[in-house]
C-alpha cells in the first residue's frame, strides 16, 4: 500500500431540521468552545428568500451572539466578491464564519474565514498548498446536494472571462459540516437533477484519479454512487421525500470527502471554462461532458469503471469491458431522462466557441494530472466537439 493521508471535518452533523439548534452547534465546534461574540453568515439571495436562514438565525439570535449576514454571492463566484466579503468580515470583527447554502456561498465562506482570520491576500493562495493561515474557525451548511464543498480543501474562485482559479489547501476544511436535509426539500427538479449529477461526477473521479486515489477515497466514493444512483430519479420526481434527499445530501458529502483527498480530473477540467465563460450552472457543467470524458478515459480505466458499474448496475454480467460501457450507457442516458440538456448547443455554445474553451481547459494543470488518460489541446477540442 503506498503511503497516503487524509483530511476531513473534524465534525458531521447528520441530522434533519438541525438548522433549528444552529446555536448550540456553533458553539459547539471544537475551535469555538471559548468564545463566540461576533459571526459572520455567507449566503446568496435565492437562499435568503426561500427562508432557508430562518431557522438557523432564529436560533443564533437567542445566544445573544452578533451577527452579519452576507448574501451578495453569485454563481461561480468572483474575485472581487470574496474580497469585499472579507472586507466585511473583518469590519465586523468576526470571531467564526457560517456558510450557508450551495457550493459558491460555501467556498466563499471558507476563503472569508482565511483571509479575514490573517495577513494573506486572495491572490497569493491560489495554488496547492499556498495558504497558510491562521483562518477563522468555520462551520458550514449546504442546501444542495451536489458539490461537497462541505466536506474539501478546495474554493473556485472565477478571476476573468473564462478563468477559474483553485485555492487547496486543508486549511479551507471546516471545523463542523451540518448535513440538514430538510434545507434541500425545495430544490427544484433541474437543479436537483445537475447537483446530483455533479457529486457523482465527484464520486467517480475520485475513484480512478491517478494520483492520490487511497482505500479510504474508494470506500467514500463507492458508497456515495451508490446512494446517489439509487436516490437521484427519486429526488427529483418526488422532492418531498425525506428519505430520498437525506440519501442525496449524505451522498454528496461522501462523495466531497473522496475527491478532497483524491482529487478530481479532466471532467471537472472541461466543466471549468463552460462555467465560467457562459455561467452554465457548474453542475451542468459537468454533466454535459461527463459522458464524452468517460468513453475518452475507458481504454485506462476499464477495471474502476467494471467495479462502479457492480455498484449501479448490480445485475449487469459480462467481461470488464462490458460493464465498464453499460455504465457509461446508463450516465449517458441519465440527464436526459432528468429533463437536462445534453449538448453545448443548448446552452448557447457555438462551434466557433470550443477553441477558447479547449485553450482554458488545458490551464487547469492542476485537474488534468489526475486524469486516467492524458488530455491534449486536440483531445480537449475533440471532447467539446462530441457533445455540441
Amino acid at each position: 500500500m503506498n503511503p497516503f493521508q487524509f483530511h476531513s471535518p473534524a465534525a458531521l452533523i447528520v441530522e434533519a431540521g438541525s438548522a433549528a439548534r444552529m446555536g448550540e452547534i456553533v458553539r459547539s465546534a471544537r475551535s469555538l468552545r471559548t468564545s463566540l461574540r461576533s459571526l459572520f453568515i455567507v449566503s446568496d439571495a435565492g437562499v435568503q428568500r426561500a427562508g432557508l436562514l430562518d431557522d438557523a438565525l432564529l436560533d443564533l439570535r437567542r445566544t445573544g451572539v452578533a451577527i452579519t449576514l452576507f448574501t451578495d454571492v453569485e454563481a461561480d463566484p468572483s474575485a472581487h466578491t470574496v474580497e469585499a466579503a472579507a472586507r466585511a468580515a473583518r469590519e465586523a470583527n468576526a470571531d467564526a464564519i457560517l456558510g450557508l447554502g450551495g457550493g459558491s456561498p460555501m467556498d466563499v465562506a471558507k476563503l472569508v474565514a482565511l483571509l479575514a482570520g490573517g495577513n494573506e491576500a486572495l491572490d497569493t493562495v491560489y495554488g496547492v498548498g499556498i495558504a497558510k493561515g491562521p483562518r477563522l474557525p468555520l462551520v458550514l451548511v449546504p442546501t444542495t446536494s451536489g458539490t461537497g464543498s462541505e466536506a474539501t480543501p478546495v474554493a473556485i474562485v472565477t478571476t476573468g472571462a473564462g478563468q477559474k482559479k483553485g485555492v487547496v489547501s486543508p486549511l479551507l476544511i471546516p471545523d463542523c459540516a451540518v448535513l440538514d436535509a430538510k434545507l434541500t426539500l425545495g430544490l427544484p427538479r433541474p437543479a436537483t437533477a445537475a447537483t446530483g449529477i455533479d457529486a457523482m461526477v465527484h464520486a467517480i473521479e475520485a475513484y480512478t484519479s491517478r494520483r492520490l486515489k487511497n482505500p479510504l477515497s474508494d470506500c467514500l466514493a463507492r458508497d456515495a454512487l451508490r446512494l446517489l444512483s439509487a436516490n437521484i430519479e427519486r429526488a427529483c420526481e418526488v422532492g418531498s421525500d425525506l428519505a430520498a434527499r437525506e440519501a442525496m445530501l449524505l451522498g454528496a458529502s461522501l462523495a466531497g470527502l473522496a475527491f478532497a483527498n483524491a482529487p478530481v480530473a479532466a471532467v471537472h477540467a472541461l466543466a471549468y471554462p463552460v462555467g465560467a465563460r457562459f455561467h452554465v450552472p457548474h453542475g451542468l457543467s459537468n454533466s454535459l461532458v461527463l459522458p464524452a470524458v468517460m468513453r475518452f478515459n475507458l481504454p485506462e480505466a476499464v477495471a474502476p469503471y467494471s467495479e462502479l458499474a457492480s455498484i449501479v448496475l448490480p445485475r449487469a454480467t459480462g467481461s470488464d469491458a462490458f460493464r465498464a460501457q453499460r455504465l457509461i450507457d446508463w450516465l449517458t442516458a441519465l440527464p436526459d431522462s432528468l429533463g437536462l440538456p445534453t449538448h453545448l448547443a443548448e446552452v448557447g455554445i457555438a462551434a466557433n466557441d470550443l477553441q477558447s474553451l479547449a485553450s482554458d481547459a488545458m490551464q487547469q494543470t492542476r485537474l488534468l494530472v489526475n486524469n486516467p488518460r492524458e488530455v491534449s489541446y486536440q483531445d480537449a477540442l475533440d471532447l467539446y466537439a462530441e457533445v455540441l
